[in-house]
């Protein structure tokens, strides 16, 4: 599983995908926290924090990681690689986690470089570390983890066709969907069952660990989350073996 691992994060950093990932999310966030005068500015705002990030990051990651997982089945089946690739002594679940930690990784790497804007913000603070340090971790274990579900449902994306960008655009509207659509189904229903309704959205857990408090039901929710689509996308794997 390993060496797969590596495969998979040697070719994005090859191919210029891994580098053009991280480098539009790092220029966009830095664009719109430090440059340009909107609700996101962390100037404008006169509040030491980072929440513009933290609210921005998830909808960069929408269309970000989808383009990261678009390729990771969808290119091995238009290759023919595929095949070869389910003959290894390698199990379906082997090659769907090493594939998925390799999207992860790239996700916490986009995340490192931002640790600079904490920097920035704590000294920038008055007095300096007037930042809640807290609720920064928390949006950051949030971040991560939304990331890895998104990764995991974009995998599922790309396992379903062979084509990158029917991968993307699917990926893309799931991700969106799971993270934005219990919310909007939550405005249209009343009553108790609604908000076990907006329960069920990756949204309202993101905002939760956010405050700062990491209540294991959001971990294990997301942890749940990101286990349920590498099986949904596991099953698919095993469906070409039950087609033939």
């Amino acid at each position: 599983m390993f060496t797969l691992y590596k495969k998979e994060l040697s070719t994005f950093f090859s191919s210029m995908t891994g580098y053009l990932t991280i480098i539009v999310f790092l220029v966009l966030t830095g664009l719109m926290l430090w440059v340009f005068h909107s609700s996101f500015n962390v100037l404008d705002y006169k509040f030491a924090g980072l929440d513009g990030l933290f609210l921005l990051g998830p909808f960069l990651y929408l269309f970000l990681i989808p383009a990261i997982t678009m390729r990771m089945f969808a290119e091995e089946k238009r290759n023919g690689t595929m095949e070869m690739l389910l003959t290894k002594p390698l199990t379906e679940f082997t090659i769907v986690f090493a594939k998925f930690l390799a999207g992860f990784t790239l996700v916490v790497i986009s995340l490192v470089p931002t640790v600079v804007y904490y920097w920035a913000v704590y000294r920038l603070g008055d007095p300096v570390g007037n930042i809640d340090t807290g609720a920064v971790v928390g949006s950051y274990v949030g971040l991560i983890f939304l990331g890895g579900a998104f990764v995991a449902i974009g995998l599922f994306a790309s396992a379903l066709t062979n084509n990158q960008i029917v991968a993307f655009i699917i990926a893309a509207l799931l991700c969106a969907f799971c993270y934005l659509g219990f919310d909007s189904l939550y405005a249209l229903v009343h009553g108790r069952f609604a908000l076990q309704l907006r329960s069920l959205g990756l949204q309202v857990h993101y905002e939760s660990i956010s405050r700062g408090v990491i209540d294991t039901r959001d971990v294990i929710y997301f942890l749940s989350v990101i286990t349920l689509f590498i099986m949904l996308t596991r099953t698919v794997l095993q469906s070409r073996k039950w087609q033939k």
